[in-house]
């Protein structure tokens, strides 16, 4: 491993940090990672997990070693370094209400059982996960997270600190605003989820202050920016609040997965939200717990969803 070490880096700020439950580190942050290169996000096979940041107080970069169940050695560097180390047990999902998640004998149980210590994180920034959901509308994962691997190395910042080379730190709502046209063409992003992330950047102060609100609250406060539906918000707050109720209603495959692991048929997303109705307000925690646990697969079915190359256009 390769580390772009800055001449003259101050220490890191350092901590113990001890959640109340025990927390699989790697597979609860997971959520935050968008597919295997992102540059934000690096897991070592030491275990080790690097997380780049931009955070109010400024960008940071997180280092984070799990001691124990519970236990988590933590170091960070940056002008937001502070902040990323008083926020990690809600990074972590220590506080995503787990305690009063108790479903009953089937598959959501099986699932939790599977998965009892992944929470639900809460990373408190909304545009870090608002532009990759963007960036996924309407086309594979591979494609989107090509897009914002591209998009972050042309104009992201490295991340502060003795970070793995190549961490890179998202942009800011500025730069969002004036990534040029054929950047996203580049990238292989359409005119139409390019306008919706410069929109989403203009109006990215007002979409911060969702994390201080209800999440119905939250969720109208993102679907004001022309292009942002119900799949993209809830996309969005289930990592930026740690939403553990929010459907991404208009998933491509997640209807047939779903009622796949609950009733062992394919079903609509009318007939997926009756099935999540009854774990409310857990139905985020049941669908990711179904999904890691291996228990949503669904046979396939129909051709593939294409992999469309705009920059052929």
């Amino acid at each position: 491993m390769r580390y772009a070490i800055v001449s003259g880096e101050p220490a890191p700020d350092e901590r113990i940090v001890t959640t109340r439950a025990p927390v699989e580190l790697h597979r609860t942050l997971s959520a935050l990672r968008h597919g295997p290169f992102d540059p934000t996000y690096r897991a070592e096979p030491d275990g080790t997990l690097w997380r780049a940041t931009r955070l109010r107080s400024g960008v940071a970069t997180l280092r984070l070693r799990q001691h124990a169940p519970a236990t988590f050695a933590a170091s960070a560097w940056g002008p937001g370094a502070p902040e990323a180390l008083a926020t990690l047990t809600a990074l972590l999902g220590d506080d995503d209400g787990a305690e009063s998640y108790d479903p009953p004998p089937g598959p959501a149980r099986d699932a939790y059982r599977a998965c009892a210590h992944v929470r639900i994180p809460r990373s408190g920034r909304v545009m870090e996960s608002l532009v990759p959901a963007i960036l996924e509308q309407r086309v594979t994962s591979r494609t989107a997270h090509a897009a914002w691997r591209w998009l972050l190395l042309a104009h992201g910042e490295p991340a502060p600190g003795p970070a793995p080379e190549g961490l890179r730190v998202p942009p800011d709502p500025r730069t969002w605003a004036s990534v040029p046209s054929w950047d996203f063409h580049r990238a292989g992003v359409d005119p139409r989820r390019a306008r919706t992330v410069v929109a989403a950047a203009h109006l990215a102060d007002r979409l911060e202050e969702a994390v201080d609100m209800t999440p119905d609250a939250a969720h109208a406060r993102l679907r004001h920016v022309p292009g942002v539906g119900q799949w993209t918000a809830a996309e969005t707050l289930q990592r930026a609040i740690g939403d553990t109720d929010a459907v991404p209603v208009g998933d491509f495959h997640l209807p047939a997965q779903i009622g796949w692991a609950l009733a062992r048929r394919r079903v609509d997303d009318e007939e997926m939200l009756a099935l999540l109705e009854p774990y409310r307000p857990h139905r985020y925690r049941v669908i990711r717990h179904l999904l890691l646990a291996g228990l949503a697969r669904a046979p396939g079915r129909g051709p593939r969803l294409p992999i469309e190359d705009h920059r052929r256009r």
